[in-house]
């Protein structure tokens, strides 16, 4: 016999399979037990619901006695640590899809991305990590989300350039975020306009830039190339403001795939403090090599160094 399911409990089932928390699950599985046919074509289903319940209801006492909660913790690696934010089907997976090798779940539904997923952006020899967040919504926000936000080093801001309630959604994930400690006002934020070949995208992210005065950069995920992906590699590197520099060791080649990054703007001694604490308090002096350098030049420890500079340290 059909189950002939009611679009009342095929709207629950959608909310129970989007839920984060366990008492959002016990909530809509109480509308889909409320709302299902009651016949012989359901009498299975209906089992299945009540063995769900009671295993919702277990996990929530013990939840209530010893006091957890959800936590979410994603050790640093690469150069700089990037969160991923946006309002949900903004694209914010398909993007760490196209950028690096993670495999966070895209689907044509919101909420799909449920914990923190890293993946490693390369661009040449630099590593960036990126970190896939659930998306921010008043419902299915966990207040980790800000608390990952609030530790990164920058954030990509994800919006969906193909939606006329854009401004809404942007005011929302910042206020969220803002509710949370996680002031985006106060981080380095790069604003990611996704599905730049909608119709209207160039009027909406005209109007968010003008709105937002943030750095900005558009791109279409699904089907962006692989010259517009390394492009946008580009753009994120460079709206990092950092600069690479190289070491070695008297007499020695230079290692040339693994740079040290640095903020632009620093010196000789920030450098030495990244390679070891003992170059850092006995550091003498660096010979350094780089574009408009006298190979080999000595400079002092105060010496601004620029992108792809060699230094060899003395103590």
């Amino acid at each position: 016999m059909p189950a002939n399911l009611t679009p009342q409990y095929i709207e629950a089932e959608k909310r129970f399979k989007e839920a984060e928390t366990v008492q959002e699950k016990i909530v809509a599985l109480e509308e889909m037990m409320a709302t299902i046919p009651r016949h012989k074509g359901t009498e299975k289903l209906q089992a299945d619901l009540k063995k769900k319940m009671s295993a919702l209801r277990k996990d929530a006492e013990h939840s209530k006695k010893t006091g957890r909660r959800d936590v979410f913790i994603v050790e640093r690696e690469g150069a700089r640590q990037l969160a991923i934010v946006g309002a949900p089907n903004s694209g914010k997976s398909q993007l760490v899809r196209r950028l690096t090798h993670a495999t966070p779940e895209v689907a044509d539904y919101p909420y799909t991305t449920r914990t923190p997923i890293p993946g490693m952006l390369l661009f040449e020899n630099v590593r960036l990590q990126l970190i896939d967040l659930p998306p921010i919504s008043s419902v299915h926000t966990g207040p980790w989300v800000a608390t990952i936000v609030r530790n990164a080093d920058a954030v990509l801001w994800v919006l969906d350039l193909s939606d006329d309630d854009l401004l809404d959604k942007l005011e929302e994930t910042r206020t969220l975020l803002a509710d949370g400690h996680a002031d985006l006002e106060s981080k380095k934020v790069l604003l990611v306009g996704n599905k730049k070949d909608a119709p209207g995208a160039d009027e909406r992210a005209g109007i968010i830039a003008e709105v937002y005065r943030l750095p900005m950069t558009t791109i279409s995920a699904t089907c962006a190339s692989a010259d517009e992906i390394e492009q946008f590699k580009r753009v994120v590197y460079d709206f990092l403001d950092v600069v690479r520099v190289y070491t070695k060791i008297p007499g020695k080649k230079p290692d040339l795939t693994d740079p040290y990054v640095v903020d632009r703007g620093s010196t000789v001694l920030d450098v030495a403090e990244k390679v070891h604490r003992d170059f850092f308090e006995n550091l003498k002096f660096a010979r350094i090599w780089g574009e408009g350098k006298a190979d080999g030049i000595m400079v002092p420890r105060d010496f601004v160094i620029s992108e792809g500079d060699i230094l060899e340290l003395h103590v």
